[in-house]
């Protein structure tokens, strides 16, 4: 019995451990794209508008949004591997066609392509949920989130490099990448769901059962919560690196530079301070104060007028981030039983793409006219920027406040 549990948490251990490895690739390329897509578009070529930069970096959520559910579906059914392979494939297909782009169509058809596969997070929070007890998964995701952190480490900083040499490398690179990493799924990930928790062809799937089990409450509180702080934080896709150039005027690599330190401290927080806190049982309270601290952090950003004053605001926005995001997944899927777990792992996922598309195009409208124009006055720039971090700072508040109100159900639905 012993020999036998030994070898299963073992293989738990391994299965996670590929897992990590798998987001970790998957997010390395992610964040070589991030900080540079919002300047690779304003500039020769494409020279977007600020309207459409905030289409552009949010498209890829917005397809996410209506897709990831589906997905979520497909995996409860046919299991979480197959649906990590495409979505693999279809990001990879979708960095090659940014990186080849030459007019401002391909660019959005790229990140069309991407995002309507962009499943693969969502599938992979789903392969931790399946090999994780209720009361270990939100260490679990917070390490998930660690594996975030640590591709925001590199990422951004080749990101910056790589753009230095040719201005579509970083696009290139990101997609070979992905193609890496779809062999490592292929060759080294096991299937996850078991054959009595997957759903069978005549067996329906609705949504609604989401909901079921006297928690419907607390799950739709959650997802509030969750698109509220979402498209808050998602306004430094489209921010973030812009600002660091018009108002610090930070090279490309700068940038980078400073997404990697944000990944830095996500790390420190994800995988090591979060897990303590976490054996203290104060998911809600630690959501709470992550909000919080976002909320302080983004209207912090674009007063920020000297180097010492941006590193502090940034250090604050990756503790915020590391404390918010993890625990609100380890809460949403603690407490919906085990057949559900990639339906409410994919709404889950579709309503922060949907965050993650409103924030972006919020953001944008806060920019002034002419915004893509090298004459544009620096006091009217600054105005904009500073308008839409407190916009963003706002909903954060506004999640905070949804949070306080949340009642934390004592018994979970399912181990």
């Amino acid at each position: 019995m012993d020999q036998t549990s030994d070898i299963e948490k073992r293989r738990k251990h391994a299965t996670l451990g590929v897992i990590f490895l798998t987001i970790f690739v998957s997010m390395i390329g992610f964040g070589i794209v991030i900080p540079v897509l919002p300047v690779y578009a304003k500039n020769e070529p494409f020279k977007l508008s600020g309207t459409a930069l905030g289409w552009l970096t949010g498209i890829f959520s917005l397809v996410q949004f209506f897709m990831a559910p589906i997905l979520g579906k497909v995996s409860d059914r046919v299991g979480r591997k197959p649906v990590l392979i495409v979505s693999i494939i279809g990001t990879a297909v979708g960095y090659f066609i940014t990186g080849a782009a030459g007019s401002a169509w391909m660019l959005f058809l790229g990140r069309i392509i991407d995002g309507a596969s962009g499943g693969n997070i969502a599938a992979a929070q789903a392969c931790v949920a399946d090999v994780t007890t209720p009361a270990d998964r939100s260490k679990a995701m917070g390490m998930i989130g660690a594996a975030f952190g640590l591709g925001f480490v590199l990422g951004p900083a080749l990101g910056g490099l790589l753009s230095q040499w040719h201005h579509s490398a970083p696009f290139y690179f990101a997609g070979l990448l992905a193609v890496v990493n779809g062999v490592l799924v292929v060759k080294m990930l096991p299937e996850t769901l078991t054959e009595e928790k997957r759903l069978r062809p005549a067996q329906k799937a609705p949504l609604g059962e989401v909901f079921s089990g006297g928690r419907g409450t607390f799950i739709i509180l959650l997802l509030v919560a969750n698109l509220l702080s979402t498209t808050g934080f998602a306004s430094i896709h489209l921010l973030f690196s812009l600002f660091c150039g018009d108002h610090l005027h930070y090279t490309q690599a700068q940038i980078g530079y400073a997404f990697a330190y944000v990944g830095v401290i996500g790390v420190l927080v994800q995988g090591g301070l979060l897990r303590r806190l976490l054996k203290r049982d104060i998911e809600k309270q630690l959501a709470i104060t992550g909000a919080i601290i976002l909320a302080v952090s983004l209207w912090l950003l674009p007063r920020s007028d000297t180097t010492n004053a941006f590193l502090g605001a940034t250090a604050l926005l990756a503790l915020g981030n590391g404390l918010l995001v993890p625990v609100l997944t380890g809460m949403v899927s603690r407490h919906v039983h085990g057949s559900a777990q990639g339906r409410v792992l994919g709404l889950s996922s579709g309503i922060g793409s949907l965050g993650r598309w409103l924030g972006p195009l919020i953001a944008a409208f806060a920019l002034p006219a002419g915004f893509a124009t090298q004459t544009l006055d620096t006091a009217v720039l600054d105005h904009g920027y500073s308008t839409a971090f407190t916009w963003a700072a706002w909903l954060l508040v506004a999640a905070a406040v949804v949070l306080i109100a949340l009642k934390v159900p004592k018994e979970e639905a399912a181990a």
